[in-house]
């Protein structure tokens, strides 16, 4: 410790005669206190984040486009070295930027209507920590600049492409009451705040809306934290896909949960 080095003696000197326990405990002490203020400073800005927090269907096509940087952010992993990679960014985002405004406008085969939910945050250093969160996923509302960081696209249809397909409800006319959760994320610095839970919250209540009746969404077999969240928030498990359909799509095995919305109190 710098205390101790030769360079002060007569602060050594001055030090009452402590036992190594007592000094230990004056320094756990110390570091507690510490520990204790970034606690409470963390829980503070958790606390600003929840209540500044704004859950909703998107508005403009600049959401929707910071919508899809958080997805491309979220769901593709880059190495960084790699040549060309800020292209091969910009491509990727294009292309499921236009694939989605292709959606929402109702010009997608098979979907009678979808929706892009977002949760924002004001664009705040403390708010949301992350620099290259707050530059690629900003957008400006009524004035202010907030950032998506939260996202997931409701899906009023039969069935998603390469996916199981629900059962639910059997009758004649179910494409009219029947949907999908899809592209569910939330940012990596803002995991486990609650934002996903409203996020499925507010889709719920807009699922309603729409007269939806049986609600869907796929979650990977290996990944409990979503599970757990969609556990939370009303699902149960229906079915799952075969393995040997994963591998030929090269992508995790997955189970299809359920939501029955008409016993859905929100």
């Amino acid at each position: 410790m710098a205390f101790l080095s030769n360079s002060l003696p007569n602060f050594i000197s001055s030090i009452p005669s402590f036992s190594t326990g007592s000094r230990r405990r004056w320094r756990c002490s110390r570091c507690y206190r510490a520990s204790r203020l970034v606690e409470q400073q963390e829980a503070l800005t958790v606390d600003h984040q929840r209540r500044s927090l704004s859950v909703k269907e998107y508005f403009t096509e600049e959401e929707l486009l910071a919508a899809v940087h958080l997805r491309v952010r979220s769901f593709y992993e880059f190495n960084q070295s790699s040549y060309g990679i800020e292209d091969h960014k910009r491509y990727l985002t294009e292309r499921e930027y236009e694939a989605l405004k292709e959606r929402v406008a109702g010009m997608r085969i098979g979907f009678k209507r979808v929706s892009c939910i977002n949760a924002t945050l004001p664009l705040s250093p403390v708010l949301v920590p992350a620099d290259e969160l707050r530059s690629a996923c900003k957008f400006a509302d009524d004035g202010e600049e907030r950032v998506v960081v939260g996202t997931l696209d409701l899906n009023q249809c039969l069935r998603l492409a390469d996916e199981l397909s629900g059962k639910r409800p059997e009758a004649i006319g179910a494409d009219l009451t029947r949907a999908y959760l899809s592209n569910v994320c939330v940012a990596k610095e803002l995991q486990r705040n609650g934002v996903g839970y409203a996020l499925v919250a507010k889709s719920k209540e807009v699922a309603q809306e729409w007269g939806i009746t049986d609600l869907y969404v796929h979650v990977a077999v290996d990944n409990e934290a979503a599970q757990k969240l969609y556990e939370k928030s009303g699902f149960v498990y229906e079915s799952e896909e075969p393995s040997w359909q994963a591998r030929f799509l090269g992508r995790p095995r997955r189970f299809l949960l359920w939501s029955d919305l008409t016993q859905t109190n929100l």
